[in-house]
């Protein structure tokens, strides 16, 4: 398969090439009638995308109640995110149950607030049925607006320092924003692999070369950093028959890039939400995460 490009702009022409009609049209219902209840969710919304990370790629109808949820939890997260004072945030939803492996969130990506007072998301989203992805700039809407298994929003405030460093980076061009983004995905790609990348592995790549920015110019670089700060990976169980049934189902599973006495031993090492957000405070780059539910 031919690599996608990233795409970080254009929102009208994204929007109505991935969006289906119905569900355009509902979401300019609903538009309607939450703008005639609250004024506050301007802002909100930049472009919902056929594209997801968390959760699987069904197609489904979609719903006026979940939208509605939806839009709720991103107003709500928006009030939280300015009420703590903070400019960056690692901003985490629960797009899928993972409840088994020990995992709470699903997907995390970078929200930033600009200077018209609105939040953005920048984060890595895989092309539903393929094992492919590109990066992502969406408002708080589309973020929470994604069949969540759980209305349940939790965002890691970083310490100052970082949030500068991150701030300075997103400020940046898309192609120095994405340098790091490696298009061939797997939701379990190994943590200190090259191979693939999954969306919570960009976003903390991303957070190390936003630290080193004069000196961090590749993956091997952003990971050698995360080593140095002690991240530590979640080590996820899983068995023969399911990282089998994992990678004959889905296009975007793969355990080929774990080393092999440590895939043989079913231990699939990963980056995820919940690791992110132990380690962020043990490394003193920023605070306990703060949860908000419906």
């Amino acid at each position: 398969m031919s690599r996608m490009s990233t795409n970080f702009g254009s929102y009208e022409i994204e929007y109505r090439r991935r969006v289906s009609r119905p569900r355009r049209l509902l979401r300019s219902v609903l538009q309607l009638f939450a703008a005639a209840a609250a004024v506050v969710l301007a802002g909100l919304f930049l472009f919902p995308l056929n594209a997801h990370a968390g959760r699987s790629c069904e197609q489904q109808k979609p719903h006026a109640a979940a939208v509605m949820k939806g839009m709720q939890l991103a107003e709500r997260t928006a009030q939280g995110l300015d009420a703590s004072g903070a400019r960056v945030v690692l901003l985490a939803r629960a797009g899928q149950d993972l409840g088994k492996y020990g995992v709470r969130y699903s997907h995390m990506g970078i929200a930033y607030k600009t200077e018209t007072g609105t939040w953005r998301v920048v984060h890595k989203l895989n092309h539903c049925g393929t094992a492919m992805a590109a990066v992502y700039r969406q408002g708080l809407g589309e973020f929470f607006l994604d069949d969540l298994w759980r209305y349940e929003a939790a965002w890691a405030v970083p310490a100052p320092a970082v949030q500068a460093q991150l701030l300075a980076a997103l400020g940046e061009s898309p192609s120095r924003i994405t340098r790091l983004h490696a298009a061939p995905y797997s939701v379990v790609s190994y943590a200190w692999g090259h191979k693939y990348q999954q969306s919570n592995q960009w976003a903390i790549e991303t957070l190390a070369a936003a630290m080193e920015p004069g000196t961090i110019r590749t993956r091997e670089q952003a990971q050698a950093w995360l080593q140095f700060k002690g991240y530590e990976p979640t080590a996820l169980k899983l068995g023969p028959l399911t990282r089998l049934g994992g990678r004959v189902g889905s296009a975007n599973v793969a355990f080929d890039d774990h080393p092999n006495e440590k895939r043989f031993s079913d231990r699939i090492e990963t980056v995820t939400v919940d690791s992110v957000f132990d380690w962020l405070p043990r490394a003193g780059l920023g605070a306990a995460p703060v949860m908000l539910r419906l």
